[in-house]
């Protein structure tokens, strides 16, 4: 445990910090878990691609909070949007 005032203070910070870094994790992973289940079950072409677009504003959100880096951001977005587009053509 720290000793000095300001490392003290620090510590209390990097709590609340984890813990928003960690809702902000946990939405994007549930909001790409909804978009695949849309896609699973065959959902409407406009639900899912609402769904889409609001998982893309999480993880835009996410990378510009610091959760993740930019090309992890757009990779996660990548790969989302391609499997709506097949899907979307099957």
């Amino acid at each position: 445990m720290a000793n000095i005032k300001s490392a003290k203070k620090r510590a209390k910070q990097e709590v609340g910090r984890r813990q928003k870094n960690l809702n902000r994790k946990t939405a994007v992973k549930s909001a790409i878990k909804k978009v695949v289940a849309a896609l699973e079950s065959g959902e409407s072409k406009e639900k899912t691609l609402e769904l889409l677009k609001s998982a893309e504003a999480k993880i835009a959100r996410a990378k510009c909070k610091g959760v993740f880096h930019a090309n992890t951001s757009a990779r996660k977005v990548s790969r989302l949007a391609k499997r709506v587009a097949a899907a979307q053509k099957a």
